[in-house]
């Protein structure tokens, strides 16, 4: 088993390549723009299942011949995919049972990608018998570098299927029916299962469905994916035991997939990343994601396999990148320690579904902007070493914790605000964050945290005991907790703890939480007489005031509650004088609670307050990656960097300064 792709050196550059949406001509244009680009891996075959296998076991691989070898004479390494997104309309006409269900219990027809039930036997045969007859074909072919399985995992399914499947989880999951009655709460609404035929997934219903049900399914649909993508990776390691085999994962919240875990199963984890803002919002968005993928990944590599040459996506229209922002969004994950960048796609499609999905061809050829920034990439990218192949690649001393379950779980349609939103909450953790020049780790509640000198804790509105003794032992060691607003209020089985919110925090923090009270409009909050300043003094005893001036009052969003004091102190508080933002010392370190919402310049605040502090320069970007310094100036000002040192890519000195929109890499002293 290899953990990265052979075949090139440095650094990966490519994207999608579709060669079966065009003209045989076409595509020794394609490989000339390559090479003139310095493309040096595609990815081939992702959607080309009706292509290649136009009849149930009758292949037609003579094109995929043609395109390796060519790829394969020019020097630009393939990573070859399984077709299995989208299977071929003979597969949806043979087998209509293999349709999805929607949960209003609607069989939706073939026309589009991702139309199948993972669960369904006859799905799980056909994608095993190409990955299979892929591997025969093309495991010895010199232009293989990397098996790339599926695409985008995440598409649920109410059939039959799907429904006996998850009862057979269930029951391993559980272990009986009583368990599950419990962990399910079915004593509720008159829900209790008197026997296993009537447990099914959770399909529209006539009000609020069943939370744990809810979120068992879920999970359920996260290790059912998870077992698809073994079974080819198995199909295909027997082939090729020395080939890296990854899946490309897609955020968002319809995605059930839980990261940590699928990491563990992937040879290198690949991530795919469109920002859904422009501007200065898009890098923020960037960097998150790639902090993600790299901390999924825990010291193994990691690589940016699909992004927008020419636009963002927004939730209405598409924003042009503006000149340079191609480049700086892929350095901004190449510093986070991706191996390199890729694009979807290599060609602009000129008709089907995605026309309008960009390309680093676009609709207008090479001669076009989009073109040039993507050649000028290349030779960039190519000056620019690999990252280590293993083990810590980039400095981080705080971590913001990731659970996968608790976004899942915060998705209910039946909790206190619509507002309570867990990617929101993390997204703004991190944002404050990057925009003060600190880079931060992600990881799991029940990670070893121990190295990390701060650990913020947004939104983990459910945790497991164990994993809230963890950090409870974290705090007690000397570390510093910063929790916010309805975190550890719930068990795994979204069981709310009782006795008091947040019920798995309380002895951590010093607070018992007697009711929550959502905001309907921001209220402002007073420092207390107690204070606590950027300079915060771990020496001060509970309760003793600080020689150091206090934090300014904050303003509260969102969310309020009532909190009474049970050996914490009192930082900030509400108009009636109840405590707003606690701060508690616990063993050898300290846990920070803030029970409202802040906007960013409060929060970045109260981070100061805990500890955290960094540079005054919004929008301008630095990161060690190794014995690599990268800066990235954002915006559209020249800029004061601590850089000094000749830049890898221009061979000029850097000296304190970058320009507008100018980016160096610097050999760290």
């Amino acid at each position: 088993m290899a953990a990265w792709p052979g075949g090139t050196e440095g650094l990966r550059y490519g994207g999608d390549y579709n060669p079966e949406q065009w003209p045989e001509e076409v595509w020794h244009e394609d490989v000339a723009l390559m090479r003139r680009a310095g493309v040096n891996m595609v990815t081939v075959g992702v959607f080309s299942w009706s292509r290649l296998e136009p009849a149930e076991g009758r292949y037609t691989f003579g094109w995929l011949d043609r395109v390796l070898d060519l790829l394969g004479d020019a020097g630009i390494a393939v990573n070859l995919a399984t077709p299995t997104a989208s299977p071929p309309p003979w597969f949806s006409l043979a087998h209509p049972d293999a349709l999805t269900v929607t949960r209003d219990g609607v069989r939706l027809t073939h026309g589009s990608r991702d139309t199948y039930c993972v669960s369904a036997p006859p799905y799980r045969e056909a994608a095993k018998r190409i990955a299979a007859a892929l591997g025969e074909r093309y495991g010895g072919h010199p232009a293989l570098a990397m098996w790339h399985v599926h695409n985008e995992y995440g598409t649920g399914c109410h059939c039959d299927h799907a429904a006996a499947a998850f009862r057979s989880w269930l029951l391993e999951r559980h272990g009986s029916l009583d368990a599950l009655n419990d962990a399910w709460t079915t004593a509720f609404w008159s829900q209790h299962h008197s026997d296993w035929a009537q447990v099914t997934t959770p399909r529209a219903t006539q009000y609020l469905p069943n939370p744990a049900q809810v979120l068992d399914f879920r999970r359920f649909l996260s290790d059912e994916m998870l077992g698809c993508y073994r079974e080819q990776r198995d199909v295909l390691r027997a082939f090729t035991p020395d080939v890296p085999i990854t899946t490309n994962y897609v955020l968002g919240g319809w995605v059930p997939v839980d990261h940590w875990k699928w990491s563990a199963e992937a040879d290198l984890v690949a991530i795919d990343h469109y920002p859904s803002e422009p501007g200065i919002a898009a890098a923020e968005q960037t960097a998150f994601a790639a902090d993600l993928a790299r901390s999924w990944a825990g010291g193994r590599p990691w690589l940016l396999m699909e992004q927008a040459a020419g636009v963002v996506y927004t939730a209405r229209r598409m924003a042009a990148k503006a000149p340079g922002e191609i480049a700086r969004h892929s350095l901004q994950h190449v510093a986070r320690g991706s191996g390199g960048a890729m694009f979807f796609q290599w060609r602009a499609s000129r008709g089907g579904a995605e026309l309008w999905h960009h390309g680093m061809v676009p609709h207008a050829g090479p001669d076009s902007r989009v073109f040039r920034e993507v050649a000028e990439l290349g030779d960039t990218l190519s000056r620019i070493p690999a990252p280590p192949p293993a083990g810590r690649v980039v400095e981080a001393d705080v971590a913001i914790l990731w659970d996968d379950e608790a976004w899942w779980a915060l998705q209910s349609p039946g909790l206190p605000s619509a507002e309570l939103d867990y990617l929101d909450a993390v997204r703004q953790a991190h944002r404050v964050l990057w925009r003060q020049g600190i880079t931060a780790d992600f990881a799991h509640p029940s990670h070893d945290i121990s190295g990390y000198r701060v650990v913020l804790v947004p939104s983990l509105y459910l945790i497991t005991d164990a994993d809230a003794a963890n950090l409870r032992s974290y705090v007690e060691r000397g570390g510093t907790l910063v929790v916010s607003f309805f975190c550890g209020v719930a068990d795994e089985h979204t069981r709310v703890r009782l006795g008091g919110h947040p019920g798995a925090f309380r002895e951590l923090l010093g607070v018992r939480v007697e009711e929550f009270q959502p905001l309907a409009e921001p209220v402002p909050l007073a420092a207390t007489a107690f204070g606590v300043s950027p300079a915060f003094d771990r020496a001060a005893a509970p309760g003793q005031a600080l020689a150091t001036p206090m934090i300014p009052a904050f303003t509260a969003t969102v969310w309020s509650e009532v909190v009474h004091l049970e050996g914490a102190d009192a930082v900030a508080v509400y108009p009636g004088g109840g405590p707003a933002i606690t701060r508690n010392l616990h063993g050898a370190g300290a846990a920070w609670y803030l029970s409202t919402r802040l906007d960013d310049d409060g929060y970045t605040r109260l981070l100061a307050a805990a500890g955290l502090s960094g540079t005054d320069t919004p929008g301008v970007e630095l990161v060690r990656r190794a014995d690599l310094v990268f800066a990235i100036n954002h915006t559209s000002a020249e800029q004061p960097v601590p850089v000094h040192g000749r830049d890898l890519v221009t061979d000029a000195p850097v000296t304190g300064t970058l320009g507008p929109g100018a980016f160096a890499v610097v050999r760290a002293d």
